[in-house]
């Protein structure tokens, strides 16, 4: 029941009393009355999900993509040749650009990459969506970052809240209002809450149904796409002004809200779930366990909600990558076969999920764009972290130190991740370093004086790549790696 239903049935139980003037009946009781209704209902409810434009998040995405560290994108374009592109307007992009805004704090007491990192960014962009204006803004999100950061962004946006709606918003105001409404009115019809609970119930996860999601869409002008992400009860959408697929939408847009159910299980089932990839024998279960949360949000979004709402299964790709989309087909039938029993995953499904993985993939846990997916890098040569990045731009996770010493490696080993330590210099020392910290290396016979590249699954069932380097580049020395 919607929020005007309620409000509607509250104004005719006023409007009744008015109407029979009954004088045994005082206006207290009534309110009374009606405030146990809305109670009983508040309390009572399922999640929901609200839909709306933000006018706020929608600015601040066109500065970010005003930046010169964005590629050349519809509003760049728009904003550079429009009468704004002046010394003024320049300076603010670049002031916005050096703002501070991104810090971040990991829950060390659930399993290592098993619950996302908390990113400041991502609670400003939802105290963006859910207030009404900069001020209401401002005083939710004190104290998370330096007020003077927080004042400077706020100038950014009011700044440039005119000049997007006279370049973006006004002359695509009447289609995209239209979609938004269509919007709505597809997740009415299609009651595309039901999926929230569908995924809650498959990932053994909880929800507080007091906090709506609350999805915020923008207007993409020029394009025949969409963008998404999902953060904290919030998902955030671009959509292109001609958008015909909703079921294409919503789609994804479960796939993103299924990372935050996953994000959302319990400590207790976090831990159950480590522990049985870990206790699994198959030497495939670590890369396997990388991969399942995107594999997941695949089978259940783009898998199981497009299939219930457009009568079929999707035959085209599920996802932009080779290894999500192809394991997200390959469990499909074990998830729909628990989704519809409406069990939750449990020790048989992880176990079968391995077994599927290692039986139908097995060369992929030695796949350098796979297992680089997850890393961690160690190198004394700063310049390695923007070659690994060129080479491996798809990434999940990723952590970089830039000395190699006891201490830097005993932390990459505390990680699932795939380990990479690049030698440039001092190499002796090093590998004598390596070989007394990785007892999988007690039998290890390299020359140090000699450039090599080594790769050992490691007891955690990562890879560790060691790279000594000489005279030859890090990417022909990499690309040698079998």
């Amino acid at each position: 029941m919607s929020c005007q239903k309620i409000y509607y049935i509250g104004s005719l139980i006023l409007q009744n009393f008015n109407n029979q003037k009954q004088k045994n009946l005082k206006i207290n009781n009534v309110i009374k009355y009606l405030f146990l209704f809305l109670t009983v209902y508040t309390f009572g409810q399922n999640p929901t999900f609200k839909i709306k434009y933000s006018e706020q998040l929608a600015v601040f995405v066109f500065l970010e993509n005003l930046s010169d560290y964005y590629p050349d994108n519809v509003f760049k374009t728009e904003f550079q040749k429009s009468k704004y592109n002046v010394e003024k307007y320049k300076n603010l992009i670049s002031k916005f650009d050096q703002l501070s805004i991104s810090y971040s704090f990991r829950f060390e007491d659930f399993p290592y990459g098993s619950k996302k990192t908390m990113q400041t960014q991502d609670i400003l962009k939802k105290n963006l969506i859910e207030t009404n204006n900069l001020n209401e803004f401002k005083l939710r999100s004190a104290g998370m970052i330096p007020n003077k950061t927080l004042s400077d962004l706020g100038e950014c946006i009011s700044e440039f809240t005119p000049i997007y709606n006279e370049l973006i918003y006004n002359s695509n105001k009447e289609k995209f209002e239209k979609q938004l409404s269509e919007i709505i009115k597809y997740s009415n019809e299609n009651q595309i809450e039901n999926y929230f609970k569908t995924g809650l119930v498959f990932y053994n996860s909880t929800w507080d149904d007091s906090i709506p999601f609350v999805a915020a869409f923008y207007p993409l002008p020029n394009s025949k796409g969409f963008t998404a992400s999902a953060f904290c009860n919030n998902f955030v959408s671009a959509i292109q002004t001609d958008l015909k697929s909703h079921k294409d939408l919503f789609s994804v847009m479960m796939h993103e809200t299924y990372h935050i159910i996953y994000d959302e299980q319990s400590l207790e089932v976090k831990k159950e779930i480590d522990t049985y990839f870990k206790e699994n024998k198959s030497k495939c279960s670590g890369y396997a366990y990388q991969l399942m949360n995107e594999v997941l949000a695949t089978v259940l979004g783009n898998g199981y909600v497009y299939e219930k709402l457009d009568g079929k299964i999707d035959e085209g790709e599920w996802y932009n990558n080779k290894y999500i989309n192809l394991m997200a087909k390959q469990i499909y039938p074990l998830a729909k076969e628990y989704i519809d029993q409406k069990k939750p995953i449990d020790k048989n499904f992880i176990d079968q999920y391995i077994q599927l993985y290692e039986t139908n993939f097995p060369d992929w846990i030695n796949e350098m764009s796979n297992i680089m997916t997850y890393r961690y890098v160690i190198t004394e040569n700063e310049k390695d972290f923007n070659t690994i990045n060129k080479m491996f731009r798809y990434r999940s996770r990723t952590e970089y130190e830039d000395q190699i010493t006891e201490s830097s490696i005993e932390k990459m080993q505390n990680t699932p991740l795939t380990k990479m330590v690049i030698i440039s210099k001092d190499a002796k020392e090093k590998v004598k370093l390596l070989k007394y910290k990785f007892k999988e290396l007690k039998n290890w016979k390299v020359n140090p004086d000699k450039e090599f590249v080594e790769k050992i699954l490691l007891g955690d069932k990562s890879q560790l790549i060691i790279v000594n380097q000489k005279k030859s580049d890090l990417e022909t020395l990499i690309k040698s790696i079998k």
